[in-house]
């Protein structure tokens, strides 16, 4: 004969609560007077971190935020975290000069980010250059190809 685990698993619940009401009915009143009771949201926020280990995600999440407050205003203006995988930050900068500068001075931008964030795990600092134009445009294209310009001649 064929077990039915979902019955079982029924079966164990309903006697698993019988169980407790049995049992719990001077201790129920004194849990319900500490679920009841108001609790400041910061606490119970700092109790959902831990629990779910969030701390590491959130200090990440900060570096995307407040990034003008970590580096300040006039790199901020000029860089823009992009991403962050692995441990490689990503920025990307309005200039090919702004990425060579900040390439110049990573050690020490690595420090700030590393202590204005603490918990991230931020390792090696990626500077990239605006975005050039795309000449791909459409489903069909050439490896190679100069774009539009190769129907001139």
């Amino acid at each position: 004969m064929a077990r039915d685990l979902a019955r079982e698993l029924y079966r164990s619940f309903r006697n698993q609560a019988k169980r407790n009401r049995n049992s719990s009915v001077n201790g129920e009143a004194a849990v319900r007077s500490q679920i009841g009771d108001p609790q400041q949201i910061g606490s119970v926020f700092d109790e959902l971190i831990i629990s779910r280990d969030w701390r590491q995600g959130l200090a990440e999440g900060n570096i995307f935020s407040d990034w003008e407050k970590i580096v300040g205003s006039e790199i901020a203006t000029h860089s823009t975290p992009i991403s962050l995988v692995d441990g490689r930050l990503t920025i990307q900068t309005s200039s090919t000069a702004w990425a060579t500068q900040l390439n110049i001075i990573s050690t020490e931008l690595l420090k700030t980010i590393s202590n204005s964030a603490p918990g991230a795990l931020v390792e090696v600092l990626v500077f990239i250059g605006p975005h050039a134009p795309n000449w791909k445009k459409g489903l069909r294209t050439i490896r190679g190809a100069r774009g539009p310009r190769d129907t001139y001649g």
